[in-house]
């Protein structure tokens, strides 16, 4: 049986790539750097700027030029950068270090977390457990929240380092990298900790699970859950700014990027038309017309009719294992991924990268993503038995949660849709930050595979009442959120079994 698929409507004129569309975050990026500097010189009054950015905008280089500006600045004596998790500061710390040297930045960590480190990080940065451990002439301090939120540490830093040249923080700024993810409760631990915060992240973020009931859910005033960032929509002394460029996605996926972020008044990929591309010659069949779909760089979805039934909609080893043949033969085919390489400015410089399966370099060649833990577990069994087979590392194939590949990036996704098999909207389910992450990690190709019946239930499902939590831009409620993605997918079906 072939599989035919219907394909989204053109894409809109008003769209720049390459180095006319990286301009526009150069041209944000200095904007910020001129109010932070009038914020440090109390020329400006801001307290807090916040940089909204799309999914793989390329916010880290902007980070960076912020925080290399700002120990320059002669009111400024230190700064703190701080994320949620360790996975997220090594790299910052790696980063940071080896633009301002090694002696001006301090990866500070938990004790008995220091094996943890990397080496590129550990080589960068000067290490410490303890406040005491910090060198006085250290000029950034990249820690976790939890590290730099734990009881008496900014007490201790304080004792130690003393007050920076604000005369009573500790630090004249504190960054804050995917701020969106960072929810409201940890923030107010280390709020204090500068009179300046900057935030810098992904609206899309989905903030970390809480382990039980909220009691505050419903209460927009009071959810400690939701991210901090929220609280200082239209604050007179907050200055907030949106990245209008994105580098990760392929060019035919620039219209799925805007449906998640509706509101933005620009968004452009600094790739071109062509610069991606799937190269798999030896495919044949339904498997294809499949790849052959998503290397076109549009989203793709596959409908897969006539499975068993699942042991839960959001447990469906039946669809996995269709997955699992798509990529058997993908991986069987030898293909390559092609891109074209820019310089700093976008530009294309007329050299073109590939990756392989058994290259093991740079980002996972396929990540498979689903929502539950049991998904993902068979999910592993899938990557487990393709690496065996086809001799490939343990970084070249991947699955995980959506939740756990926030800030992730790889070169083709698999994923089950959320929605597969679901008889309504739950507040799981529908989530917008849960389907964000699983449509914007890829570099080159989205495969999202579904039962039957994603349009019925957002045409029939009863209207959840009030906004999802969390969601950024056009705040729809969450049938007409999914729908407007949905409208940016190629979509075909595949009828397997004989049914």
């Amino acid at each position: 049986m072939t599989v035919e698929f219907s394909r989204p409507g053109p894409p809109a004129a008003d769209r720049v790539h390459h180095d006319r569309a990286a301009v526009g975050n150069a041209v944000v990026a200095d904007e910020a750097i001129g109010v932070l500097r009038g914020a440090l010189s109390g020329t400006a009054p801001v307290d807090r700027l916040l940089l909204r950015a799309a999914a793989g905008a390329g916010k880290s280089f902007v980070l960076k030029r912020l925080v290399a500006d700002a120990v320059e600045h002669p009111d400024c004596s230190r700064v703190a950068v701080i994320a949620f998790t360790n996975k997220q500061v090594h790299p910052l710390a790696a980063s940071l270090g080896g633009l301002l040297g090694r002696e001006r930045v301090c990866l500070f960590v938990g004790s008995g977390r220091e094996e943890e480190v990397p080496e590129d990080a550990r080589s960068s940065s000067t290490l410490a457990t303890s406040a005491s451990g910090i060198p006085p002439e250290c000029r950034v301090v990249v820690s976790t929240c939890h590290k730099l939120g734990a009881p008496g540490e900014q007490d201790r830093l304080g004792e130690h380092l003393g007050a920076g040249h604000n005369g009573d923080a500790v630090f004249d700024v504190l960054f804050v990298d995917e701020a969106w993810q960072l929810p409201h409760h940890l923030f107010d631990r280390v709020a204090r900790a500068a009179p300046i915060t900057v935030g810098v992240g992904d609206v899309g973020q989905l903030p970390p699970l809480e382990a039980g009931a909220n009691p505050w859910r419903g209460d927009p005033g009071f959810n400690p859950y939701r991210a901090w960032p929220t609280d200082f929509e239209g604050d007179e002394r907050t200055w907030s700014v949106e990245l209008p460029a994105v580098w990760r996605p392929t060019a035919g996926h620039l219209d799925l990027w805007r449906a998640f972020y509706p509101q933005w008044s620009e968004l452009n990929c600094v790739a071109g038309p062509g610069d991606r591309a799937l190269v798999a010659e030896g495919l044949a069949g339904e498997a294809a017309e499949v790849w052959r779909q998503v290397g076109t760089g549009v989203p793709t979805l596959l409908e897969v009719a006539g499975l068993p039934e699942p042991e839960a909609a959001d447990v469906d080893l039946p669809l996995l294992r269709t997955a699992e043949s798509m990529l058997d033969s993908l991986f069987s085919s030898g293909f390559v991924l092609e891109h074209a390489e820019y310089d700093d400015k976008g530009s294309p410089t007329g050299s073109t990268g590939t990756a392989r399966p058994g290259d093991g370099s740079g980002e996972p060649l396929v990540a498979i993503l689903a929502t539950r833990n049991q998904a993902v577990d068979d999910a592993t069994e899938v990557a487990e038995r393709l690496r065996a087979r086809y001799s490939l590392r343990e970084t070249e194939v991947v699955a995980s949660t959506v939740d756990s590949w926030q800030g992730q990036t790889n070169r083709l996704t698999v994923a089950i849709h959320p929605l597969s098999g679901a008889s309504r909207l739950d507040e799981f389910n529908s989530a917008f930050g849960r389907l964000a992450v699983t449509c914007t990690r890829a570099t080159h190709g989205l495969l999202m595979l579904t039962r039957p019946g994603i349009d019925e239930l957002l045409d029939q499902a009863p209207a959840r009442p009030g906004t999802p939590l969390g969601e950024p831009g056009n705040r729809h409620l969450p049938r007409q959120t999914h729908q407007r993605i949905l409208a940016t997918f190629a979509r075909g079906t595949l009828t397997v079994g004989g049914g």
